[in-house]
């Protein structure tokens, strides 16, 4: 009998789709934690550090520092198409409108004959104020809490003759007037524009000029810097921001993790479960630099957990083989280097969340309902080794209706047929076979595709549903859709190490990695993994050619990260 195609089978709606849910279980337990995870010495050296850390407060809860270099800005026109360059000139005209164009000053009159290389912008949270009361149903009212946050801006003097004569010629100020105060010898000139906004100007040191939106942040920021309490000196900043190596970065950015998360979980009608809040408390920062290449962008970044934090990160760097048993044509790729692992962080945080793409119970139900196997004992328990989600795209022949455009292929380590979890590999697909055989009368067919024996299921219809077989006697395969066995195991087929898409967009230098992602975002992936109604009014992502992640694990409290967006047209 001719095999059909699965969607053939599936039209006909006589047997659940067992295809779905197979795939489910790949796809869901390696892409659904990558989304979850997309979302978790030497001494260091101070030109590596965003300009103004040591008078920004300890407590800062964001940072970005932009480089003044105009040969830069014309890289990132050039780069970004037109979409994505009206959105961040319209986000940097209103920084811009609210220093400087409000309060009578130009940016390149004014500021850029004198400034620095860089200048950051920092947000310091505020104190808490009480909003409208909200009622409830016993006619009780509890007051609403809003954080506020105040903003400051950074600009290092590099001419300071310039930047004195801004500070004594109030006639450039076209709205209010200054009025001046002394604070721990230090004058601050604060002024009231006419819509009520206060602004308030110091020079520290005769090297920073330090615009606020409160006279309270300018004096909290004195006070960082004589008592040296600044974000320079919070324990692991600059060790961990050091690490970044980049020459000439576009832009520098810092996150302070728990701040964020105490500032989420007092916002009215916080969506954030209770777990994940408790998980951003145990993270201290993360923090990263964006560098403009000739194709695209890339961000590098570091994130480093809090010192008091019991959680500590497991250093497995094992992510370093899938991408040469995968074609060179392939999709998309995730891997890593624990699958059980991988798991474990993920049910930890998305375990009764409403939030997680995948949730963890449902996820075991359907597993034991349909398939009678523990996600854990029967499956989890053996995949501690190196793992990869995949899409390959198919070739069919002219006789072959195109139905499936793409195979699903998932891969994980499991060690030589000698090892035990081998063993309990084996043991797991003699059950699965049972189960497909007995339960949905599949057929189960060994078969040999160019030399390499694998094992088919076909459906009661002729259907070929998956395929699984074994690589290097190791690396165990299933393939879900499209038939696209005869891409793996062919050794003569160029594998997807030797892309040039996929070399220019992982990163080299964090070898050995523990986890990599690559998508080619052709049209494809764009509905396969993004949702089309969405996707057709995100403007930026229509304009990437391809992602590339790249993450390492420093020591267990301290990770890195590459992400390279390539654009279109920029070959």
């Amino acid at each position: 009998m001719a095999l059909r195609t699965v969607s053939g089978w599936i039209n006909k709606k006589k047997q659940p789709s067992l295809v779905l849910t197979l795939s489910a279980t790949a796809l869901l337990i390696g892409a659904g934690s990558a989304a979850y995870w997309f979302f978790t010495h030497t001494q260091p050296s101070a030109r590596n550090l965003p300009v103004g850390v040591n008078i920004i407060p300890q407590d800062a809860l964001f940072t970005i520092s932009l480089t003044t270099d105009t040969q830069e800005w014309s890289k990132l026109k050039q780069l970004a198409k037109t979409a994505t360059k009206s959105e961040v000139e319209k986000n940097l005209l209103q920084l811009k409108n609210r220093f400087l164009k409000n309060n009578g000053y130009d940016f390149d009159q004014d500021i850029k004959p004198w400034v620095g290389d860089e200048v950051t912008i920092a947000v310091l949270p505020g104190n808490v104020f009480n909003a409208e009361s909200k009622p409830l149903e016993n006619n009780q009212t509890v007051p609403q809490t809003i954080p506020q946050q105040s903003m400051m801006m950074v600009l290092p003097i590099k001419k300071s003759e310039f930047a004195d004569k801004l500070l004594t010629q109030p006639q450039l100020l076209k709205q209010g007037k200054w009025v001046e105060s002394n604070y721990q010898g230090i004058t601050i000139k604060q002024t009231e524009t006419k819509t009520g906004e206060k602004l308030a100007a110091a020079v520290i040191n005769q090297q920073f000029l330090v615009i606020t939106d409160d006279i309270k942040t300018t004096e909290k920021t004195i006070d960082s810097y004589q008592n040296q309490t600044s974000l320079s000196q919070l324990t692991s900043f600059a060790e961990n921001v050091s690490k970044i190596n980049a020459d000439k970065p576009f832009a520098q950015f810092y996150i302070n993790i728990p701040t964020a998360a105490k500032i989420a979980a007092q916002t009215p009608n916080n969506a954030l479960p209770a777990q994940v809040l408790t998980q951003l408390k145990s993270n201290q920062g993360l923090a990263g630099k964006l560098i403009l290449e000739p194709k695209g962008m890339r961000l590098k970044g570091v994130s480093w957990l809090n010192p008091n934090s019991q959680r500590l990160l497991a250093v497995e760097n094992k992510a370093v083989n899938m991408q040469n048993l995968l074609p060179s044509e392939t999709l998309m790729m995730f891997s890593g280097s624990n699958l059980s692992r991988f798991w474990y962080d993920y049910n930890s945080t998305a375990k009764g969340n409403n939030l997680a793409p995948v949730k963890p119970e449902e996820l075991r139900k359907n597993v034991k309902s349909l398939l009678n196997l523990d996600l854990e004992k029967d499956l989890l328990n053996w995949m501690s080794g190196e793992f990869s989600v995949a899409i390959i795209p198919n070739s069919p022949k002219d006789a072959t209706p195109d139905n499936f455009r793409a195979g699903l292929v998932f891969m994980v380590k499991t060690g030589n047929s000698e090892s035990e979890k081998r063993k309990s590999a084996e043991n797991t697909l003699a059950k699965l076979n049972d189960v497909v055989k007995n339960q949905y009368q599949f057929q189960v067919q060994p078969a040999n595709i160019n030399g390499q024996d694998v094992v088919n299921w076909i459906s009661p219809f002729g259907t070929l549903t998956a395929t699984y077989g074994w690589l290097n006697d190791d690396v165990l395969f299933f393939v879900f859709g499209a038939p696209v066995t005869d891409k793996i195991v062919l050794s003569s087929q160029s594998k997807l190490a030797s892309n040039l898409s996929f070399k220019e967009s992982i990163n080299q230098e964090l070898k050995p990695a523990n986890s990599l992602l690559f998508m080619d975002m052709r049209q494809e992936v764009k509905n396969l993994i993004f949702n089309p109604g969405l996707f057709g009014k995100n403007t930026f992502l229509s304009e990437v050619k391809t992602i590339g992640l790249t993450t390492k694990v420093n020591n267990n409290r301290s990770q890195e990260y590459d992400i390279m967006l390539e654009f279109q047209g920029n070959e």
